[in-house]
């Protein structure tokens, strides 16, 4: 059933924000340059790595430059990039990854392999055990503010408890999070 109403919600959101995302990848374009889509190695359901996709916020080769987070004033994020972000838009493509079966609409944020060392392995097991989403607890309840600690427990909270009502209300709540408070 998630499986069924992740692809009906993402297949309607990508019809009905097809022009939203026209714009915005016009405007990475004319900012900075192609490619306008950032690809990343993600770590996904059962441990499974795949290629998430997302606008592109910063600089070219921006992960030659820094770490895999990001912080507040980072200087690698463009103009384009800081409005993306804080309104969450950075995130449309990954809708198809939803699309691919390699994300859920609801789920811990997927990791990128070098944040394996951060768990131990029976955390790393229950977080892999349910398919990462582009929203999740940690998002939606703390945005960017939670702390690495704070944003595991919701992330394994959401693991052991997820239900088709966790995640409508999830996905609740994200949506009155797209105020842009909070993101870097």
């Amino acid at each position: 059933m998630k499986r069924l109403l992740d692809v009906v919600l993402a297949s309607v959101a990508l019809a009905l924000l097809a022009p939203v995302l026209v714009a915005v990848a016009l405007a990475v374009a004319l900012e900075s340059g192609r490619p306008v889509l950032f690809r990343q190695t993600r770590v996904g359901l059962g441990g499974r790595e795949f290629g998430m996709v997302k606008f592109r916020s910063m600089v070219r080769d921006a992960a030659a430059i820094g770490p895999y987070f990001t912080s507040d004033n980072d200087p690698r994020i463009t103009r384009v990039g800081r409005f993306i972000r804080r309104t969450s838009l950075d995130e449309l493509p990954q809708l198809f990854n939803v699309l691919a079966g390699h994300m859920s609409l609801v789920g811990p944020r997927p990791d990128v392999p070098a944040q394996r060392s951060l768990y131990s392995d029976e955390q790393w097991a229950e977080r892999c055990s349910v398919r990462p989403g582009i929203t999740g607890l940690a998002q939606a309840k703390l945005r960017s503010s939670a702390t690495p600690e704070e944003r595991l427990a919701l992330d394994l909270r959401y693991a052991r408890e997820h239900s088709l009502w966790l995640d409508l209300r999830i996905l609740g709540w994200t949506l009155g999070r797209l105020s842009g408070k909070g993101a870097n």
